[in-house]
């Protein structure tokens, strides 16, 4: 299967790559293009990227990109609630692969907050994004086999409220149905309205998750809600 048999709604951008190589330097111009032109427009420039061993490639590769880092804000699309010093911190991960050399001079807006309850780290996570700047500039999201995307997992007592146009909260705490660690993921509104949206995938097992999801409900496939108008979708065999 190939990502144009799929009935993709009007306005969702594919791109296929050649492997994983040539998508995590597309995919690093396509996002460096975009940032550039929030810093000359505005002076500043966010982005939010997933966590995960598939972004790394994409990071190192935006990481080498010319870009004013100082001027861009770099955050993420959910963490796991552990210390960044922690084995599974996607923070951990963004620093050692992505700000690395000149990118080391941008902003990093971390998700990570200790607190008494999952609940409570959540909204202080939230209270830390105020200085984000809106609408974010770039969204890098990824898909995990059963639809998730973010922490926004089948099955998370928070998912519905997560997923609502009306969500006022920017994080919110959630479950993944098998990992050991609570999550903290930003929530749809936050993520939708974001300037450039990308959904980077590989392989068959991906796009058949992605054929599955089209036909799916929200809450059954969480990707669902966000296969709409302006979404770029960087695939790869």
């Amino acid at each position: 299967m190939a990502i144009s048999e799929l009935d993709l709604p009007a306005g969702v951008l594919a791109r296929t790559l050649a492997d994983g190589t040539a998508l995590a330097e597309g995919l690093a111009d396509r996002v460096a293009e975009v940032l550039r032109q929030a810093i000359e427009a505005d002076g500043q420039a966010s982005l939010l990227v997933s966590g995960g061993r598939s972004p790394i490639p994409f990071f190192e590769a935006l990481s080498a990109r010319e870009l004013d880092w100082q001027r861009v804000q770099v955050g993420l699309v959910d963490e796991r609630w552990v210390a960044p010093d922690q084995d599974g911190s996607n923070e951990a991960l963004v620093r050692r692969h992505l700000l690395q050399g000149p990118a080391a001079a941008a902003t990093f807006l971390g998700l990570y907050q200790p607190a008494a309850s999952l609940e409570e780290a959540a909204r202080l996570a939230g209270r830390a994004l105020a200085a984000l700047k809106r609408p974010i500039d770039a969204v890098v999201l990824g898909m995990g086999e059963d639809g998730h995307t973010a922490s926004l997992f089948p099955g998370s007592p928070n998912l519905a409220l997560a997923l609502a146009g009306t969500c006022a909260e920017p994080c919110m705490a959630m479950l993944a149905p098998v990992a050991p660690h609570p999550r903290i993921s930003l929530t749809w509104p936050l993520l939708a309205r974001a300037r450039l949206r990308c959904l980077a995938i590989q392989g068959p097992a991906k796009l058949e998750t992605l054929r599955q999801a089209l036909r799916a409900d929200p809450l059954r496939m969480p990707i669902r809600a966000f296969l709409g108008d302006g979404l770029e979708i960087h695939w790869s065999p």
